[in-house]
């Protein structure tokens, strides 16, 4: 597959990510208005789906390339980082913190691991 088919495949990815993102995030906050659970109940859980997330958008977005999974799924994670640090900006009028910097590093090496697994389940180019 050539580079100008990775388009789609980066736009799965992130589809991916975003649909799980949201889902729990739907799901968190029925929780907290339905209960007597605060936000800060969930820090640990929303960091574990964040990475499992990218995990799965990295897998995507390498089981349609078929090929260079750690590449896909870099790319996947860097374009949600983007997207964040856009809405982080833009939005809000921040950056990104060291700490939060470190968090999307993790989230780069998990849409990289994503995308190796990715390729590796859908048969690969050759078979």
């Amino acid at each position: 597959m050539s580079l100008k088919n990775w388009g789609p495949a980066l736009l799965m990815g992130l589809l991916t990510i975003m649909i799980v993102v949201l889902s729990f995030s739907l799901l968190a906050s029925l929780i907290v208005h339905f209960s007597s659970l605060t936000e800060m109940s969930f820090q640990w859980a929303i960091l574990a789906i964040a990475f499992i997330a990218l995990f799965l958008g990295g897998a995507v977005a390498g089981a349609k390339t078929k090929e260079r999974g750690w590449m896909i799924g870099a790319l996947t994670a860097l374009f949600f980082s983007l997207v964040t640090f856009l809405i982080m900006f833009l939005g809000y009028n921040t950056t990104f913190t060291t700490s939060q910097m470190l968090i999307h590093g993790g989230y780069l090496l998990a849409g990289m691991l994503g995308g190796i697994i990715g390729v590796n389940f859908s048969g690969g180019k050759d078979r």
